[in-house]
């Protein structure tokens, strides 16, 4: 399984039946793939869509994308509509949980996932809004960056996508959650230790008591 994967999994178990939820581009995309059995979720795109699903591999509608261009396809009953619409569902907190990925968390929940400066930048698209819109923000990541170095800091280095809006970060190796506004270590993947986790978030955080192994599905 790929690490990718192995997040999307454990991510698709914080949806709830009934939630309309946002996927951002990239890793957030699978999780619609791998929903428990029972657990429907209305799928949200900035671009103008309610009721989106994974394209039909063998014959996707090329007229019919999600916010990152990707094919997909659209539920019976889904229905679509211009971007104002759109975005007034986003701000108006009806969005129940939107998926993420991230450049950088911190400990204090904020977020920074637009932007490298010196890098090509194609925009924040709809993320400023979602993040502040939506009543659950999960962020999908790996752990640390391709060089090695930790995504989840004491203080975020990037530009901010947005303050104190993180509410789980879910990763290879852990899940995070902010309780009564501290990072708090909730899970750990099979076969990691606390000292690895350790070793590889520069951010400071407490323990739950309820600490266990994530669960994850086959």
């Amino acid at each position: 399984m790929s690490l990718k994967a192995f997040i999307a999994r454990r991510v698709a178990l914080e949806l709830n039946d009934g939630d309309v939820v946002n996927l951002g581009i990239g890793l957030p995309t699978l999780v619609a793939h791998y929903l428990p059995q029972g657990v429907d979720i209305v799928l949200q795109s900035e671009n103008g869509f309610v009721g989106l699903c994974p394209a039909d591999a063998e014959n996707p509608d090329p007229d019919v994308a999600n916010a990152g261009g990707q094919p997909c396809g659209i539920i019976p009953g889904g229905a679509t509509f211009d971007s104002a619409f759109s975005f007034a569902l986003i701000r108006g907190g009806h969005v129940d949980a939107c998926v993420l990925g991230g450049l950088e968390v911190d400990q204090h929940g904020n977020l920074a996932n637009w932007m490298i400066p010196g890098k090509m930048v194609p925009g924040m698209g709809g993320a400023m809004d979602l993040v502040t819109g939506s009543r659950k923000v999960i962020v999908a990541m790996e752990h640390c960056a391709k060089n090695g170095a930790p995504k989840i800091l004491r203080n975020c280095t990037l530009p901010l996508t947005a303050l104190g809006c993180v509410s789980t970060v879910v990763t290879e190796l852990a899940v995070f959650r902010f309780i009564d506004g501290q990072l708090t270590l909730t899970e750990y993947a099979p076969g990691v230790s606390i000292e690895l986790i350790r070793q590889k978030t520069s951010a400071e955080f407490v323990v739950s008591p309820q600490l266990r192994e994530m669960p994850i599905r086959e």
